[in-house]
């Protein structure tokens, strides 16, 4: 919940806080001190134009654009996966009256895993994003906007926390560079946890560019790095993730191997 005398502004759907390892550790965080518009895991495009304006759906204190609720479209429980979908509305605040500019629905599987020797919480998002009129949302060139992790507060101590990269980089060296995924690890509850972002390779200009910040404990899958681009009226824009929560340090090769598993699930034939 926000602290007492947040601003409405900074009020938001369309995001998942709090999320659990395995051993009961919360790895994300919301409506943080010093960037109360960051909640957990969300998703939100920062730089954009629509009908000539610009909303800013991402930066909520600006009072330029919300995220706002609209329902629950269904939801399901059973012994391998549970989930739900959820509707989403953009709204352009900076119009002289709202205006609702994208529609968006979440759905989100999460998944009963055994335990093993490396036990950990997984779950997938898949949103599907249309313009709510005939105008298209323009995108253009910028460094984030996405999906994206908010991390623990403890995070906010560079000491605390480590970034680790598909690709082998860090917090600086992954930084506007390309990844499959990305995890955040470091102290929460004076042990290590953590918290892995995988991009399917079906994604638009996957593998995506990320955006790691430097100070703070949180990153993003942002599209928007590579160039201008656009959501046409009739023309859906579907991007999935995968996110994994485990306890304990990062290890690449597992992540790895959970990514090839996302990316590559087997295929069964029956004759």
């Amino acid at each position: 919940m926000p602290e007492p005398g947040i601003k409405d502004a900074f009020k938001r759907a369309g995001y998942m806080h709090p999320v659990y390892t395995p051993a009961g550790h919360i790895v994300t965080d919301d409506y943080p001190s010093d960037h109360p518009h960051q909640h957990g895991i969300m998703f939100a495009w920062t730089k954009t134009e629509f009908e000539g304006r610009h909303p800013d759906f991402w930066n909520m204190g600006s009072g330029g654009g919300a995220v706002e609720f609209d329902g629950i479209g269904s939801s399901w429980s059973g012994p391998v996966h549970a989930g739900f979908t959820a509707r989403l509305r953009y709204v352009d605040l900076s119009a002289p009256k709202p205006v609702n500019a994208l529609n968006e629905l979440w759905s989100v599987h999460a998944y009963a895993l055994r335990s093993g020797q490396k036990p950990y919480t997984m779950f997938d998002v898949t949103s599907t994003q249309q313009t709510a009129g005939k105008s298209p949302l323009l995108l253009p060139d910028y460094r984030y906007g996405g999906i994206a992790v908010r991390g623990h507060r403890n995070w906010r101590e560079k000491e605390n926390v480590t970034f680790l990269t598909s690709e082998g980089k860090d917090r600086i060296a992954g930084d506007d560079t390309r990844a499959r995924w990305c995890a955040i690890f470091g102290k929460v509850d004076r042990v290590v946890a953590g918290i892995a972002a995988f991009g399917h390779p079906e994604n638009f200009r996957a593998p995506q560019p990320l955006r790691i910040h430097p100070d703070d404990p949180y990153f993003n899958f942002s599209p928007s790095k590579l160039g201008d681009w656009r959501i046409d009226p009739g023309k859906p824009y579907v991007s999935r993730y995968r996110f994994v929560a485990f306890d304990g340090p990062a290890d690449r090769g597992e992540l790895d191997r959970l990514w090839n598993d996302y990316a590559n699930p087997p295929k069964v034939t029956v004759s």
